[in-house]
């Protein structure tokens, strides 16, 4: 299995930035893809951006596109998600996950981090 920590949130005006991160134990778990998801109060968790193993296959949500970006460092066992401009509706706990295809549903990935707090004000 894979254990996925996440770090890097926390509070932030609107218009700014953060860099969230994803570190994974388990070398042998690079072939998977991951993605970020996030979770406001009262609303259903909802996906954000993904990257295949390859790192060559990306995708996001209409939401964040042009402004978060993924990365991957299969080196560095890391998953970041770089997020610019930043709204008062990202607001939210980010989770990292693991599955073993590049999906948009929550349901297909196996492992998931605790989550990171962000909060954007106005």
């Amino acid at each position: 299995q894979v254990a996925l920590v996440e770090s890097g949130g926390g509070s932030v005006q609107a218009g700014g930035s953060l860099r969230l991160s994803c570190a994974y134990s388990g070398r042998a778990f690079v072939s998977y893809s991951f993605g970020w998801f996030r979770q406001a109060p009262g609303k259903e968790r909802e996906f954000v951006a993904l990257i295949g193993w390859s790192s060559s296959a990306t995708r996001y949500a209409d939401s964040v596109v042009g402004r978060f970006t993924i990365s991957r460092d299969n080196d560095k066992n890391t998953v970041d998600l770089q997020m610019n401009t930043l709204k008062p509706e990202d607001t939210g706990v980010y989770f990292c996950a693991a599955s073993p295809v590049q999906s948009e549903d929550s349901r297909t990935y196996f492992s998931w981090g605790q989550g990171t707090q962000v909060t954007v004000s106005s």
